[in-house]
């Protein structure tokens, strides 16, 4: 039972404005069962004779597996990220997604139709109106201008001249180059060419977005503020979005889950804080050793029980980032209460543990 203590009635902590999150208990958008993509000779006929074959096997084979029985639930509206050391398989995993590569074997599920059974022109429609697609490499036409560029996949559709030039041009605004529209991408910086990039795929307005390492050729500088355009875009788009990275802080700031991969496999998914406080094996933790830990865990995630009769200080929201409500917590002698949304305490927040996560070890 919750409990009631005279610290509801202190000045409360407010947890400062967090980003738009999908929710916990939105329907899935995509869903892959099985998923498998082996490289060589014969892998169907090796997968139907060996159904889950063990990386030893695979290789006993002469074949690669680089996609290995990989299951996903990505939810309407959440920003899915996919992370792993090179050759881990998320590049192909998400190529699989798209069926831009052919899987091996299992089933990839997109508004209730198993896109592995699509036919070529059923799967070019989908992907013409309802998929966008963002690369590391920007892929621009060199020949044409950021309007053209932005322009082309609705060219390919069809679409008039004046129609798709009109939407190209919201696109490009809303990325912020409304004034280099005329430009070629010769004349962009790095971080324009990628903006550039991302309004062409945003042109057909696709309800599924994915992106492969889409800034990790930028300076940090660049890179943090295309972060901020991202996040500012899907604040205002509301997109499902598959997002491949191997920056770890990055995943933080963007994902609302991660999914970790090793030599093809899924390894865990979770949320960030899911994984630093539990993670399924040595390497997730290796991933989560550096991380600035205040920035991560949640004052809910990181509390401990109220003793009976136990003094509180201010009050915490749970989902309060630790590193959020330290300067408060650190300046009270006195533990913070930590309150869910509906006020009732359900833990303590302690010095200690605050001190503990901001260092980078958990209490």
């Amino acid at each position: 039972m919750a409990l009631v203590s005279p610290a509801s009635e202190t000045a409360s902590i407010p947890a400062p404005p967090a980003k738009v999150r999908a929710a916990a208990d939105a329907p899935p958008a995509l869903i892959c069962r099985n998923l498998w993509k082996i490289y060589g000779a014969n892998a169907d006929a090796f997968l139907r004779a060996n159904p889950i074959p063990t990386p030893a096997e695979v290789r006993a084979a002469g074949l690669f597996a680089a996609v290995r029985d990989a299951t996903l639930e990505i939810r309407q509206g959440e920003i899915f990220i996919i992370m792993g050391l090179s050759g881990s398989g998320k590049s192909t995993l998400v190529r699989c997604l798209s069926r831009l590569v052919e899987p091996t074997a299992g089933s990839v599920f997109y508004e209730h139709q198993n896109l592995l059974r699509m036919t070529p022109a059923e799967l070019i429609q989908v992907r013409r109106h309802k998929m966008g697609m963002v690369f590391q490499n920007f892929a621009l036409l060199p020949h044409r201008t950021v309007l053209g560029n932005v322009a082309f996949p609705l060219e390919v559709q069809g679409m008039g001249k004046a129609e798709r030039e009109a939407r190209a041009l919201q696109m490009i605004e809303l990325v912020g180059l409304a004034e280099r529209a005329g430009y070629y991408p010769r004349e962009l910086s790095g971080g324009q060419q990628q903006r550039v990039g991302i309004a062409r795929s945003l042109a057909v307005e696709p309800a599924l977005w994915f992106l492969d390492e889409p800034f990790s050729a930028l300076d940090p500088l660049i890179r943090h503020e295309m972060q901020n355009e991202f996040l500012r875009l899907q604040r205002m788009l509301s997109k499902t979005i598959v997002f491949i990275t191997h920056d770890f802080d990055e995943a933080i700031r963007l994902g609302d889950r991660i999914a970790i991969m090793k030599d093809g496999a899924i390894i865990q998914v979770g949320t960030a804080e899911e994984l630093v406080l539990n993670p399924a094996s040595d390497y997730v933790s290796a991933f989560t050793r550096h991380v600035a830990r205040g920035k991560v865990l949640t004052a809910g995630g990181v509390c401990v029980p109220v003793r009976p009769g136990e003094t509180l200080a201010a009050a915490v929201p749970a989902t309060a980032l630790v590193a959020e409500v330290a300067e408060a917590v650190l300046a009270s002698e006195a533990p913070a209460a930590v309150v869910d949304a509906d006020g009732m305490i359900i833990g303590k927040l302690e010095r200690a543990t605050v001190i503990a996560n901001l260092v980078g070890g958990v209490q």
